[in-house]
């Protein structure tokens, strides 16, 4: 069975976007060797990306862009290579390489998904599709970088979670920008 694992960067104060629903404070230092070497091991792993519309279209205009691919080439082949599921109620169609667009219901299509043999599967960012998957109990692994950031308001990921859901702490990692990587699964 494949596993599901979100990725997403919050800050301090625990908002995944500023109130404006930008993410300019997640962007590091482009000169620090540390966490970008950290960022370049993770892109070198298969599977799928899962996207909700609004984080698609952020990484469609930038990641297979000229721009990209010459500043952070490794992250940007691997994200142009990569399969990409979209969910999407508005969009008609997707333009970025490997995208498909997928608009029926989110947590069954998401359940055929996990039950078929295969490399694991990543959502980045994509708030709405976090909380609902996360409710559901379809998320395997939560990979939150906590960012040395305070924002004073914005949107908070799980702002609207129905229930408390439990987790175990499975392993941590400091970065000398300020940056933590925490990954947690459900504690069942």
């Amino acid at each position: 069975m494949a596993r599901l694992l979100a990725f997403f960067q919050v800050s301090l104060d625990g908002y995944f976007a500023d109130a404006a629903g930008g993410l300019d404070w997640a962007r590091p230092d482009p000169h620090d060797a540390e966490w970008n070497d950290y960022v370049s091991a993770n892109a070198t792993g298969g599977g799928m990306l899962l996207f909700g519309r609004v984080t698609y279209e952020l990484m469609a205009s930038y990641w297979p862009t000229a721009y990209a691919l010459e500043n952070d080439p490794v992250i940007a082949g691997q994200m142009n290579r990569l399969p990409k599921l979209v969910f999407s109620r508005s969009l008609e169609s997707v333009a970025w390489a490997n995208t498909r667009l997928a608009q029926g219901d989110l947590l069954s299509i998401v359940r055929q998904l996990k039950a078929n043999a295969g490399e694991d599967m990543a959502i980045l960012g994509s708030g709405s599709i976090v909380l609902q998957l996360a409710q559901a109990g379809l998320i395997d692994e939560f990979q939150l970088v906590v960012n040395p950031v305070l924002l004073g308001q914005g949107r908070a990921i799980f702002a609207s979670l129905a229930q408390p859901l439990r987790l175990r702490l499975i392993s941590t990692r400091a970065f000398g920008n300020g940056n933590v990587v925490l990954s947690y699964a459900p504690a069942t």
